[in-house]
């Protein structure tokens, strides 16, 4: 076959995070889908198809070897791979729109990806907490989605997301890790109850609080994560008598013995901590911390951080079965306390 056609119809974007030999294999198999390609056309060579599509011989050859895998693709030494099966078809086509990409992100992306199963074909975008971009991003499909898998995080501009997440038929949406207020219809979600975890959390650490005099949350003033942290922050201060503050900026913060931080942001963590040592406090001794999200680092920094922390993977795992059993019922995920030597 000329290699014109084949091009035209089978492309890399690269806005995409998805790996490109899923994109390669998505690409040819929706080809297939629409009748561009033809049983036993020949494809082009690896050379080839490195050259045209810019990407590596080894991606445009594992490419070929997954389609070769789910039966799509037959090869013949010395002359290539061709189309072998045009009846192979994939039901479900799924878009992951992530606000940012950090550890505990990732950990929802390959809990998704091992449960939705090898079948489906998943594109994966980052809009790093951008509303403008999120919508360039959703008005401007690659292809025509049967799910759109959404983490609503916004810097500014939430009120508009309402009305843009809306514009989205509800029987193809699916919300991670926000509930967002105003979206209507019969939708998919799971979600954590940000107001309720916090207090929960606090309340179950509250022995080893009692001996700290004030209780500081680091929630940055351009932050994407919701108020509702506040809010049950403020509760449970308010409930069990604790001094508590609100702190905009961990580097003009005043540190001193006697406090417990709660951080948010894993920057700010980094800001803290730097300063307790400077000011040579003891963590878990004079100055207490307390950190969102669990990763595997945490466990071993400063002789182990206090985490809270929801189950992202159980996040990813659950969001996929919601796709695959067609259902739009709302889960609420488990969140956890995990008390180190940091409290």
């Amino acid at each position: 076959m000329k290699l014109m056609p084949f091009f035209e119809h089978v492309t890399i974007d690269e806005h995409s995070i998805t790996p490109k030999y899923i994109q390669l294999t998505n690409s040819v198999l929706k080809a297939i889908e629409m009748g561009k390609l033809r049983k036993d056309e020949i494809l082009p060579s690896i050379n080839e198809l490195s050259y045209i599509l810019e990407i590596s011989r080894d991606t445009a050859e594992k490419g070929y070897k997954h389609l070769k895998k789910m039966g799509a693709l037959g090869s013949v030494p010395g002359k290539g791979y061709y189309i072998l099966n045009t009846h192979l078809k994939q039901k479900l086509h799924v878009v992951l729109f992530f606000n940012k990409l950090s550890a505990h992100k990732k950990l929802i992306y390959d809990a998704f990806i091992s449960t939705i199963g090898e079948d489906v074909s998943v594109d994966f975008y980052i809009y790093n907490n951008d509303l403008t971009y999120f919508k360039k991003l959703l008005l401007n499909p690659k292809r025509e989605y049967t799910h759109y898998v959404i983490i609503p995080h916004f810097v500014d501009g939430r009120d508009k997301a309402v009305e843009i997440i809306n514009s989205i038929p509800k029987e193809k949406l699916v919300l991670v890790d926000k509930e967002i207020p105003g979206v209507d219809g019969n939708y998919a979600a799971v979600y954590e109850s940000f107001s309720n975890d916090i207090y929960n959390a606090l309340e179950q650490a509250r022995e080893r609080l009692s001996k700290y005099d004030t209780l500081k949350l680091i929630f940055p003033d351009r932050s994407y994560y919701p108020k509702d942290i506040i809010k049950g922050f403020y509760r449970f201060c308010q409930q069990y008598a604790f001094t508590h503050l609100l702190v905009s900026d961990i580097s003009k913060e005043p540190i001193k013995a006697g406090e417990v931080y709660i951080n948010l942001m894993e920057d700010d963590l980094v800001k803290l901590l730097d300063r307790i040592m400077l000011l040579k406090l003891e963590v878990g001794k004079d100055v207490g911390v307390i950190s969102y999200n669990e990763t595997p680092l945490k466990k071993f920094i400063m002789n182990g951080i206090t985490t809270v922390s929801t189950d992202f993977s159980h996040m990813g795992v659950t969001a996929a079965k919601l796709i695959l059993e067609n259902s739009t019922r709302h889960e609420e995920v488990p969140f956890y306390l995990t008390i180190r030597s940091s409290l």
